[in-house]
């Protein structure tokens, strides 16, 4: 599994084999089909291991105001591209251009799910419509901002998460402009 997410991470998947991963992964062509089938079944298998893995990392620990809470689920987030760079460059990479099937599934399944914890973080059940963009707009921006720092390392990883919290309380300081709901979450976010 992580020969092939390597492999996946820095090629397109129609550019690699079944052969090129079981010679990455010292193993023979015949084990790789028992386990697998075929590529596109591990090339999903791999991005659905490293989509598991990222979400597992995101749960809350509790306690703490939301802003601290969603300051820690960013350090653990990117604990995880650190660690396992070649899985997070191919599960937000990864796939056809058009996301279709199961890949385009397993990355909108993480987006949704980042997003429902998150808003729960913020005490939401329900996000009206300037939230839910918000949200979103903010989880694409950490998406784009981990990709880059894989890319170029050139910004301190502590200071890049600073950023990003930032960013997020300027957000939602613009939302809260135009939804009464988004000045609500906002005054929460930031008390005990």
């Amino acid at each position: 599994m992580a020969a092939a997410l390597e492999l996946f991470s820095r090629h397109d998947a129609e550019e690699v084999s079944i052969d090129d991963v079981a010679s990455a992964a010292g193993a023979s062509r015949a084990l790789v089909y028992h386990y697998f089938g075929g590529k596109q079944e591990l090339y999903v298998a791999s991005l659905r291991s490293a989509a598991t893995e990222l979400e597992e990392r995101l749960l809350p620990h509790g306690g703490g105001r939301p802003v601290d809470e969603l300051a820690a689920g960013l350090s653990r987030y990117f604990d995880f591209v650190e660690e396992h760079a070649a899985g997070f460059a191919a599960l937000l990479r990864g796939g056809p251009a058009n996301r279709s099937g199961e890949v385009g599934e397993i990355v909108d399944g993480v987006r949704q799910r980042l997003f429902r914890l998150i808003s729960r973080q913020m005490r939401v059940t329900d996000p009206g419509p300037v939230l839910r963009v918000t949200l979103r707009s903010w989880i694409a921006s950490v998406e784009t901002a981990g990709l880059d720092w894989l890319e170029h390392r050139d910004l301190e990883r502590a200071v890049l998460e600073r950023v990003l919290v930032a960013q997020m309380l300027a957000l939602l300081r613009v939302a809260a402009d135009h939804d009464e709901e988004v000045v609500v979450v906002l005054t929460g976010f930031t008390r005990p």
